[in-house]
């Protein structure tokens, strides 16, 4: 029996007269990865925010292991806890070494002694690749060393579920590979994930299901084998043709 991580029903959202979200709805089960992708405005971001409850939804509800983040007798910072969520601009704290960016929540959330949240963070920093770079603070790093450092401090959480916001968007294009490289590393480990990115090539090696969002509507979901050789709505078919004219074809130098 599969194990439903996240369920999100019938949510929608707006911005005083904008409807962002109209009537969203999917399941993601453990260790599925599901990207969601489409044009700028079709409220991908803001489905992210609504999922950990940083902009709650105005109708529909979000549960987390059967559990709904909209009960009021929920503590919501415990549950938030268990979903990660690796922004598009890092966030990181600029005052701490990369070491401490990732352990302050497994110590300050998690109760862990100093010397326990050091060694979770060590091992998220060795996930990502990042083990010898642990006190350098932010301002030392690249862009995708400085993304890195977020997913790590994500992982340290030990979350049920990562939420990526388009983490590759605010990277120069050679930095984009190191960063998918480690995305693609903890999904095969059978990490939980929903990624919202229009990185193909990504979505191509490791996406189970992939949803299509225009104008806060799912439009469309399938494989990405589905998408790539045969999608079915036209608003698909023309936005996949316009991400092809603009990075090429979905192909790209992760090993899968």
């Amino acid at each position: 029996m599969m194990t439903k991580v996240i369920e999100v029903k019938d949510v929608w959202k707006a911005y005083d007269t904008l409807e962002v979200l109209k009537g969203i709805s999917f399941d993601v089960f453990e260790g599925e990865v599901k990207v969601v992708f489409g044009p700028s405005g079709s409220g991908k971001s803001t489905l992210l925010r609504v999922i950990n409850m940083l902009t709650p939804p105005d109708k529909g509800e979000v549960l987390l292991r059967g559990q709904s983040l909209m009960d009021p007798q929920a503590d919501l910072t415990k549950l938030r806890a268990h979903i990660g969520f690796v922004f598009q601009n890092f966030n990181l704290f600029a005052h701490l070494k990369a070491i401490d960016n990732v352990s302050i929540g497994p110590h300050l959330v998690l109760g862990k002694t100093k010397e326990e949240a050091h060694d979770i963070a060590f091992k998220a920093l060795e996930k990502v690749r990042m083990n010898d770079w642990g006190h350098h603070y932010p301002a030392q790093l690249s862009g995708g060393q400085q993304q890195r450092i977020g997913i790590a401090r994500s992982l340290a959480m030990n979350p049920d579920v990562i939420l990526f916001d388009e983490p590759t968007s605010a990277l120069d294009p050679e930095l984009i590979g190191e960063v998918l490289q480690v995305m693609l590393d903890i999904a095969k480990e059978g990490t939980t994930m929903i990624v919202v990115t229009h990185e193909l090539g990504f979505a191509r090696a490791v996406a189970d299901e992939m949803i299509f969002m225009d104008h806060g509507v799912i439009v469309e979901t399938g494989t990405p084998q589905h998408f790539f050789q045969n999608p079915k709505s036209e608003r698909a078919i023309d936005f996949l043709h316009k991400l092809e004219v603009l990075y090429g074809q979905a192909e790209t130098d992760i090993e899968s």
